[in-house]
């Protein structure tokens, strides 16, 4: 694969960090030392030059001063004369500005107490002279004899450079001067132009540098291609030394390789015990520390149906068994980005959230994965259901082992969903720990599916996961079927259960079925159990076997509040 510009100048990203080739840092010092070298000289050419200017600057400001003088000496007498003395003002600002080379140039005359007696600029005139330090500073020198010297001073917040002297016949301090940063610009602009034709030769030589440096260290580069590659698809390879030269960088590569290869080994082993995140982390920490954090996540709980009897049916086999499940199963909960927090016998525990960047679709992820899981279960089925027919054809009948066997493999499993805060993190020493995750939600989500077998439906999900499914997946269609509502043993107060229902098993059949059966839920709920019975029995569905049972008396229990109890986990 071709580098990009980027890559070959800068190199690749590696996580947030850039791997910079060796030969770019080698240049980038050279280039770094030499610009520095002829910017330096060119800033002490650029300040020599200036203050040259600056004196230059002086003496023709203080030619120019000198004939304003005089022509104000000239005024003063013609105003003697005519006593116009708008017109003497005006006559000195119009021969003032005549002198003008600049846009910023200006000559004042400000009288002692701060007022302006002219202003020649093409500035707004303003009504006295704002910079108070300045004027004090012609004033104390004017009673120290000193009627003339340079001023430093800020005029429309500009800076200027001027020369200043009293006229004792119109009783003024007249200033000639230059804006500073527009009498700079020419020596600055000369500045930028030199240091960008020395920027652009010294970024051709670089380029020319590292095209030559490249090809004498290429297997440098060869090996850091190889190693991020590596480093991206976070696997141990080897690399190619089969072209390299004779020296101590390939050496280098050769003493990589066999480490390569022992790490790899290792690291395919540590995967098939830990998490994906917690690979993650320990690849980009270097450890795993014992430590957690609360989360908001979402806990998928499945568990095999009638395990005991599939134990005593199957023996040592049941591990051949769980694993043809297993395998199938969790490949389903991982590519949906969950993660398997742990594994007991029948039952699994999975959690979604952790790796999921769009943590909002976690509870969505859930629920697919669940019925993943069931269809998982029912291909197994069909499977074994393919072999009964394969023995039949060549036996005519199955053995009352073969039967027993055979039904001991049907797996049937339920899921429990729920969400919420829990505690995930690493537990136990650091000679030995584990991932997991505590919480009441944890509990609550094996409490739903133990409740599939009472209700008789593939999956069951708490309100909470109704919720966040319907504000975050909204155009996805899952239709959520209100079972019940319960108080679990251990729990004081009752929870709203719902059996979530992809679009592509909602039939029109069952949408019907399930409107009937939601009609009696509310009667139901109500305490009208004579209604809810007669709905009941009319809805078709596995899930009001319960519901019939409990309302075949059609007399609720006393204090009826619309919350049926369970006695059981």
């Amino acid at each position: 694969m071709k580098k990009t510009f980027s890559e070959f100048l800068l190199g690749k990203k590696v996580g947030t960090a850039r791997v910079v080739p060796l030969t770019t840092k080698i240049l980038l010092v050279f280039v770094v030392f030499i610009l520095a070298s002829n910017f330096a000289t060119n800033y002490i050419n650029l300040i020599l030059n200036q203050g040259e200017l600056i004196q230059s600057m002086k003496q023709l400001l203080i030619k120019d001063l000198k004939e304003i003088y005089t022509f104000c000496n000239n005024q003063r007498e013609i105003y003697e004369f005519n006593s116009k003395l708008d017109t003497a003002v005006s006559n000195i600002e119009l021969r003032s500005m005549n002198t003008f080379k600049n846009k910023k140039s200006v000559t004042l005359g400000v009288k002692a107490d701060g007022s302006f007696f002219f202003q020649a600029s093409k500035f707004e005139k303003q009504a006295v002279f704002g910079d108070h330090a300045s004027l004090q500073l012609m004033l104390t020198s004017g009673t120290n004899t000193a009627t003339e010297g340079v001023l430093n001073f800020k005029f429309h917040g500009e800076n200027y450079l001027g020369i200043y002297k009293y006229n004792s016949k119109w009783g003024i301090y007249i200033i000639r001067a230059e804006e500073m940063n527009e009498f700079n610009e020419p020596s600055q602009a000369i500045f930028l132009n030199i240091a960008l034709i020395i920027a652009i030769i010294t970024v051709i030589s670089m380029f020319v540098g590292i095209v030559v440096i490249k090809r004498i260290t290429h297997f440098i580069g060869h090996i850091t291609d190889s190693i991020m590659k590596m480093s991206d698809t976070q696997s141990m390879d080897l690399i190619d030394v089969k072209r390299a030269p004779n020296d101590d960088v390939t050496f280098l590569g050769m003493a990589f390789n066999s480490l390569s290869t022992t790490i790899n080994n290792l690291l395919l082993i540590f995967r098939k015990f830990v998490n994906k995140d917690i690979v993650r982390k320990a690849y980009n920490e270097k450890e795993v520390r014992l430590e957690g954090t609360q989360l908001e996540l979402t806990i998928l709980f499945t568990d095999i149906k009638s395990f005991t009897y599939i134990t005593e049916t199957l023996g040592t086999d049941i591990i051949k068994l769980l694993n043809i499940h297993y395998d199938r199963a969790i490949r389903e909960i991982v590519t949906l980005d969950g993660i398997i927090g742990s594994i007991i016998g029948d039952a699994l525990l999975a959690v979604f959230g952790v790796i999921d960047e769009n943590q909002q679709n976690k509870s969505l992820k859930a629920v697919l994965s669940g019925y993943k899981i069931q269809e998982v279960a029912e291909m197994l089925r069909m499977e074994m259901h393919k072999r009964k027919e394969d023995i039949l054809r060549l036996n005519g009948a199955l053995s009352e082992l073969e039967e027993k066997v055979y039904k001991a493999v049907l797996l049937e499993v339920g899921v429990g969903i729920d969400s919420g805060n829990v505690f995930y993190g690493n537990i136990g020493s650091y000679v030995r720990m584990t991932n997991t995750v505590i919480g009441d939600k944890v509990n609550s989500a094996s409490r739903l599916e133990g409740l599939t077998r009472v209700y008789k439906v593939p999956v069951i999900c708490s309100e909470f996961v109704k919720d966040e499914i319907e504000k975050t997946s909204k155009n996805f269609g899952i239709y959520f079927a209100e079972i019940d509502t319960v108080q679990v043993k251990g729990k004081t107060e009752g929870v709203t259960i719902y059996w979530p229902i992809p679009p592509d098993r909602l039939s029109k059949e069952l949408s019907e079925k399930l409107k009937t059966f939601n009609d009696a839920l509310n009667d139901y709920y109500k305490g009208d159990w004579v209604k809810a019975y007669d709905k009941f029995t009319k809805v078709g569905l596995p899930i009001a076997d319960v519901f019939i049972e409990r309302t075949q008396k059609k007399i609720p229990p006393s204090n009826w509040s619309g919350i049926w109890a369970m006695t059981s986990k």
